[in-house]
């Protein structure tokens, strides 16, 4: 199928952006739409710019916290040996009245 069955193409503006790691991406848009300040590079996945001298700084990673290490930054030392207590007394009285959890 050639040009001529499909139409005109539109006309288009290429973009180059930098990542930190020196990659060049070239990217095509309209020349009616509005080219982003930044896009990820498809090579590395890190941020990329229009400004070849400066390219964005790779994001901070944060690293995986369990749910236990969330827990231990709401709760202080004392709240977490008080809910305990406060669990397995509830848990006590339960055996002891024959009621079962499961």
């Amino acid at each position: 199928m050639g040009e001529a069955e499909r139409g005109q193409a539109a006309p288009r503006q290429t973009v180059t952006y930098f990542c930190a790691r020196e990659h060049r991406s070239v990217v095509a848009f309209s020349v009616e739409a509005q080219a982003p300040e930044s896009w990820d590079c498809p090579k590395c996945g890190l941020p990329a710019s229009m400004d070849a001298d400066n390219p964005p700084p790779a994001p901070k990673i944060e690293p995986y916290k369990t749910h236990l290490a969330y827990v231990k930054e709401r709760r202080s030392d004392e709240e977490a040996a008080e809910i305990l207590t406060e669990a397995l007394k509830l848990l006590r009285s339960r055996r002891k009245s024959g009621d079962l959890i499961f």
